[in-house]
């Protein structure tokens, strides 16, 4: 077995808190194999009650729609007081949340300042 060289798609999802808001960064692919792991971040994060949180997929190249369907049971696992947003600004991710028509479930934004925004109305 050779070196294991280093996928620039690699997927990943980093968390952080600003203010009120918990953000979630998602990087790489979100298909079926990944989808289950960025479900388990959302799901962990819902259940420390956040006032938002905000999922940012500006650094995701590829989003299927295993992800997508992810993000919209998010949007319905999302109970009161939890906001819920999802960054999206490329043709990889904003395109098909618009095509697929999801972008009538969710809160949309093309920036994590605009929906940082509309949530904590700052």
């Amino acid at each position: 077995m050779g070196e294991q060289s280093v996928d620039p798609t690699a997927f990943e999802v980093g968390k952080q808190q600003i203010d009120q808001a918990v953000v979630l960064t998602v990087s790489g692919e979100v298909d079926m194999l990944t989808s289950p792991q960025l479900a388990e971040a959302i799901h962990t994060a819902l259940a420390g009650r956040p006032a938002a949180l905000i999922v940012d997929l500006t650094k995701v190249d590829f989003l299927a729609s295993a992800g997508m369907t992810v993000l919209v049971t998010a949007q319905a696992e999302a109970v009161a007081p939890t906001q819920f947003a999802v960054v999206a600004n490329g043709a990889a991710t904003s395109r098909p949340i618009k095509l697929m028509g999801i972008d009538s479930v969710l809160a949309l934004h093309s920036t994590l300042d605009s929906a940082l925004s509309s949530l904590t109305g700052k």
